[in-house]
């Protein structure tokens, strides 16, 4: 039998964190490990659980789900862990942050079941939770913020022309088969580009390579969407 995913809930909320449980208990394929209050608590449990993914709420006492992201995604022994935040605010000033620290994608609270079982399965194999409507959201949210500073690996110089291309429709939300058929490639040769992008820029998935469209300057939150 195929082992389950494995989730680990963080969110301050006694109450929120025990119908997460529930509902993902209850689903097939999927399994929670443990639960945290805290950003804090987030970072031992993931350390010490080693979850495939993790429920991360962004408003929680001392440290905050940002930093907590941060932390999981930058230490070897978690890095392997996937970040699905949940945030209350649509268009929250905070999840451009998150998916920057190393977020794979991000929901909101009101989501249905449905939507939020997909999402950590979508997230666990390895894909961001990015739909064009998410990025258009990112988008705005990028556009509220003072233009950050470049992170490493954000330079644009060793692409490719197509590599580029491939980038900036990564960035406007394509999905592989969109870029396929909007280049007219076939689906594995936009498979390789991704994967050489994600060598390049030292991006852990789809969701840092639009960052890294962002904040290298090949597009502009006036014109990414």
């Amino acid at each position: 039998m195929t082992e389950p995913i494995r989730v680990l809930v963080a969110d301050d909320q006694s109450l929120l964190r025990g119908s997460f449980r529930v509902l993902i208990d209850t689903a097939p394929g999927l399994a929670t490990v443990g639960e945290a209050g805290t950003g804090a608590e987030a970072v031992e449990s993931t350390r010490r659980l080693r979850p495939d993914v993790v429920l991360m709420d962004i408003r929680m006492p001392g440290m905050d789900g940002i930093e907590a992201t941060r932390h999981i995604a930058r230490s070897p022994e978690t890095a392997q862990t996937r970040i699905l935040i949940l945030t209350t605010f649509d268009l929250d000033e905070y999840v451009y942050g998150a998916l920057r620290a190393g977020a794979a994608g991000f929901l909101l609270k009101d989501t249905s079941p449905e939507v939020l079982l997909a999402g950590i399965r979508t997230v666990a194999a390895g894909e961001s939770l990015l739909a064009p409507s998410v990025t258009r959201r990112l988008i705005a949210a990028f556009a509220r913020l003072p233009h950050a500073c470049p992170t490493p690996g954000s330079s644009l110089e060793n692409l490719t022309d197509r590599e580029r291309e491939v980038l900036l429709l990564v960035a406007r939300g394509f999905s592989n088969t969109d870029i396929a058929e909007y280049l007219h490639l076939s689906h594995g040769t936009v498979k390789t580009h991704i994967g050489r992008l994600l060598s390049k820029l030292a991006a852990r998935d789809r969701a840092q390579l639009v960052i890294s469209a962002y904040e290298s300057g090949l597009v502009t939150a006036t014109s990414g969407s």
